[in-house]
């Protein structure tokens, strides 16, 4: 019975030790790897932080994995973040397939159920999203568009012929823009 609650003062000096030690070496990864690596997640930056995640709690507390293992795995995942990032940056078939891309969901006061559906998204959100925003009104958004990292991007109308800052997104091509 004594086992479930204390195995010894060896393997809490070694989580100690090994804990201290893999979260300076992950720090040290996530600040030579730049500030990509910690900015506002999409689906693949989620991935790479629960696996860093996962892996620092593998090498804190499995006995078989050392120290080096999972620095050499901190190191992986996050050198290949910053070769997709990289890549991304460069290729656009390749942001599409790692981020995707944003989708306007209400245009001009007209909700876009086709568009709503395949984001599964609700009149609800997008309402919470204007008033999120702080308009009054649906008719003062020009748009509400979801974001490659799941948020919703409200633009206000503009009386002025401006540059639109919709140019570029699915669904607004069809919407006139």
């Amino acid at each position: 019975m004594e086992q479930f609650f204390f195995t010894g003062w060896d393997s809490l000096a070694r989580t100690l030790i090994i804990g201290v030690l893999a979260y300076v070496a992950l720090v040290f990864f996530l600040r030579v790897s730049g500030k990509r690596t910690l900015s506002k997640m999409n689906a693949f930056d989620l991935v790479v932080t629960v696996a860093l995640g996962s892996t620092l709690a593998t090498v804190l507390l499995n006995k078989e994995v050392a120290l080096a293992e999972g620095a050499l795995a901190f190191a992986l995942l996050i050198g290949l973040q910053f070769i997709v990032t990289w890549s991304s940056v460069r290729a656009r078939w390749v942001r599409q397939l790692v981020t995707g891309e944003p989708r306007i969901l209400f245009y001009r006061g007209e909700y876009l159920p086709q568009a709503m559906r395949v984001a599964r998204v609700t009149q609800d959100e997008i309402q919470a999203a204007v008033r999120s925003a702080g308009l009054p009104s649906l008719q003062d958004a020009e748009a509400v568009v979801l974001e490659t990292d799941g948020s919703f991007s409200v633009v206000r109308r503009s009386k002025e012929a401006e540059a639109s800052s919709l140019t570029g997104i699915q669904g607004a091509a069809q919407q006139g823009q």
